[in-house]
């Protein structure tokens, strides 16, 4: 008998995500995801997903074809590396995910803000400290700053130690991704909002945002950011944590950032989600061909000239 018929999935889904946790350094939320998709798809064949036939896999697929397409990407992945880690231990010979077809959804433009939105954010900020600077007030302040001053995570936000930023050093040392590190310069107001922060935190204390036992969490932060919008009479749907770390990375290259630098200050492995991320206008298109090419407007010179 197969060892995958011998396996219960959920024994088989433990040991495929320790795996990816200790080898490859997983995230969290993907740990989480994965854990999720292979369960469900785990119930639907009743139990029976480690010794799935081919045919099974793509009765799984024909039962997801209403949900979004980056949701069904995302559920092919988890299954296609669920299988491959079957395969590599010797538990079944075959991945019958490798030959479900992709889907190739479009590339919608992330959500973003202008200049003067973040700016109107920013001002209901800083109206409700001039009015009292209670320790809320100043966590919110710094949690802002450092969002859109430097693109960081929402989770590698919340999670900073208390040490990752040493002032008056102007960056943050963070760990974000599969346990990588990398610096992020801080902007002058993220400086000064981060120092006044630290100062209302225990110098015992394990994080730069603590809460509780642990830190301040993700969907706390989320549901503030939601609050500070309204109040600053910007449609909430329109602006989340993540949106303030794409608004960092548009404004940055607006403003002639180099992708290969966005590419390591968001802690992106591949650069194509960076160029996902920091859609350029037309307008900023032409007038940079127009500035920057040798037969440009601004060269001076035309064809044929020498």
């Amino acid at each position: 008998m197969p060892l995958c018929d011998q396996l219960p999935d959920d024994r088989a889904i433990a040991l495929f995500l320790d795996m990816l946790a200790a080898e490859r350094g997983a995230a969290a939320n993907t740990l989480s995801a994965y854990g999720r998709d292979l369960a469900g798809a785990s119930q639907t064949l009743g139990g029976g997903l480690a010794a799935a036939s081919p045919g099974q896999i793509e009765s799984l697929f024909a039962g997801w074809r209403d949900l979004a397409p980056a949701s069904v990407s995302r559920k092919r992945s988890a299954l296609r590396r669920f299988f491959g880690f079957l395969t590599a231990e010797g538990i079944r010979a075959d991945n019958p995910a490798l030959l479900i077809a992709g889907v190739k959804p479009g590339r919608p433009l992330p959500k973003t803000l202008t200049v003067e939105d973040v700016d109107r954010l920013l001002a209901v900020v800083d109206a409700d400290l001039a009015e009292e600077a209670t320790p809320q007030r100043v966590r919110l302040k710094a949690l802002v700053e450092l969002l859109y001053g430097s693109g960081l995570r929402a989770t590698e936000l919340v999670s900073l130690p208390r040490n990752a930023i040493r002032p008056p050093q102007p960056y943050a040392i963070v760990t974000g991704k599969g346990n990588k590190e990398r610096l992020i310069p801080l902007s002058p107001a993220a400086l000064k909002a981060v120092e006044t922060q630290l100062a209302l935190v225990p110098k015992d204390s394990r994080f730069l945002f603590p809460s509780g036992k642990g830190h301040f969490t993700r969907v706390r932060l989320y549901q503030l950011v939601k609050a500070m919008a309204g109040r600053a009479g910007i449609d909430p749907q329109r602006v989340s944590p993540h949106v303030l770390r794409h608004a960092f990375a548009t404004h940055m290259l607006a403003n002639g950032a180099d992708l290969r630098a966005l590419q390591m200050l968001l802690g992106h492995a591949d650069i194509s989600t960076t160029e996902l991320y920091t859609h350029v206008d037309s307008g900023r298109l032409v007038s940079t061909v127009q500035r920057l090419h040798p037969l440009g407007e601004d060269s001076g010179r035309r064809p044929g000239e020498d």
